[in-house]
């Protein structure tokens, strides 16, 4: 029989208690050994793209664990890269050939789009009765369901967040101290500390152009001018968007005048995630602007002493819930994928999440005992406060992440102005929300 089990959001994100169905022990049969929905054997396929070292990747190992043991199934894993997910998913779950449960990306662009062309199992009754909905917070929520048009915040739920994310600031305490530079509490005092760097011959950003960094930099200089009402109006369609006007103009006309004062590299327009993440973890770098899932692997990798600070004089950042458990429509072992989601929400496997450098939805807070999960915790509860998490800039429409990649990496090698820029992802924006209608 299933039991309740019970825990506490982290680090303040919601006081609501967590009542979540756990698997019970024993045999497969129960547990829906018999496919559930559609059948499909005992057997669930699951892929997700965190790195093996990364906090959801111990965590998401240890539930895999968990569940081949209480439920009698097997686990097929196949850790696949977020790029391939990211350009393949809508034609491989068209297919016989996809996952029973999937990783898979937050937004309009992403997983609303696949909700809209009937791709995603409709999560609603399950999120009622296994306590998902009750559980997670309302701001957590609009990453978790889609109206018919695939937009975000209202409608059916599609996925299953649990746990958050946000971008940051890394840098290396150890250079700081050696060029004599604190940590910066505005933009403009930002600027200034990589003009010191760069008066010492050292490019004071990682970045990497041929994928997300860039365009995450561009939105964290655009929402230094930006408000709510803009959040809003550019990710959901409340209200036109101007992109040859601030916040969006002067975002990316500072991300111009920072790679011509040598803040960014010319060279990292070719550059990858990886490759700017191991710039940093190698020391090359004081400084890299990215997301808290690099966390658990500079704490795993990092020979040197670092900390994290919130982008300096923003009251918004990006960040979201994390991304989402979503069982593709044609998975083939439903019931066994809805227990898995179940395991990833318990107390105990949220802690292994949270001490290793993640932030946890539902985890009880004095189970997350490591001092530099506790420094991530921090920072991400400042944004909270500032109710500050602005989504990712690549949301909005389908196929838009490319769009912003090939824009920014122009910003970098300087082959376009930032008109040219702003008018190309302009255009592209207008049209996919002429499209989704």
């Amino acid at each position: 029989m299933a039991a309740l089990r019970r825990g506490r959001l982290v680090a303040g994100l919601v006081v609501v208690p967590l009542a979540l169905t756990a698997c019970g022990g024993g045999g497969g049969e129960d547990a829906g050994g018999d496919g559930g929905e559609g059948g499909g054997g005992d057997t669930l396929t699951l892929w997700h793209y965190e790195g093996e070292d990364s906090a959801m990747g111990i965590a998401w190992d240890e539930a895999i664990r968990v569940f081949e043991e209480e439920t009698g199934a097997t686990v097929e894993f196949e850790r696949k890269a977020f790029e391939q997910i990211q350009q393949s998913a809508g034609m491989v779950l068209s297919s016989d050939e996809g996952p029973d449960i999937m990783e898979y990306n937050k937004g309009n662009a992403t997983a609303g789009l696949l909700s809209s062309q009937g791709l995603l199992t409709d999560l609603t009754d399950v999120a009622e009765e296994r306590g998902w909905a009750e559980a997670l917070p309302e701001s957590i929520q609009t990453t978790a369901r889609y109206d018919e048009n695939g937009v975000m915040g209202s409608g059916q739920w599609f996925g299953v967040p649990n746990y958050g994310e946000f971008v940051t600031v890394y840098y290396n305490k150890a250079l700081f101290e050696e060029h004599g530079v604190e940590v910066p509490t505005s933009l403009e005092e930002m600027e200034a500390a990589m003009g010191t760097f760069v008066d010492a011959g050292i490019t004071p950003l990682g970045m990497a152009g041929a994928e997300y960094p860039a365009g995450q930099l561009f939105y964290e200089l655009t929402l230094a001018e930006a408000d709510r009402d803009f959040v809003t109006a550019y990710q959901t369609y409340t209200d036109d968007v101007d992109f040859q006007a601030d916040p969006l103009k002067q975002g990316a006309e500072r991300f111009d005048q920072w790679v011509k004062a040598g803040y960014v590299s010319p060279d990292s327009a070719s550059l990858k995630a990886e490759d700017m993440g191991v710039s940093f973890i190698n020391g090359t770098v004081p400084m890299m602007v990215s997301g808290s899932w690099w966390y658990g692997r500079v704490v795993a990798e990092a020979q040197f002493d670092w900390g994290v600070f919130n982008f300096p004089g923003n009251t918004l950042n990006a960040g979201s819930s994390g991304n989402l458990w979503v069982v593709p429509e044609n998975s083939q072992n439903k019931e066994l994928a809805y227990e898995f989601i179940d395991i990833t929400m318990r107390p105990e496997i949220q802690a292994i999440l949270g001490n290793n450098g993640g932030l946890p939805l539902a985890a009880d807070p004095a189970d997350v005992t490591d001092p530099k999960s506790q420094e991530l915790i921090t920072a991400f509860n400042e944004v909270l406060e500032n109710d500050g998490l602005a989504f990712y800039p690549d949301w909005p429409v389908p196929g838009y992440y490319d769009v912003l990649v090939a824009g920014f990496q122009s910003l970098i090698n300087q082959s376009k102005s930032p008109e040219e820029v702003l008018t190309e992802i302009g255009t592209a924006y207008e049209d996919g929300v002429a499209n989704i209608g």
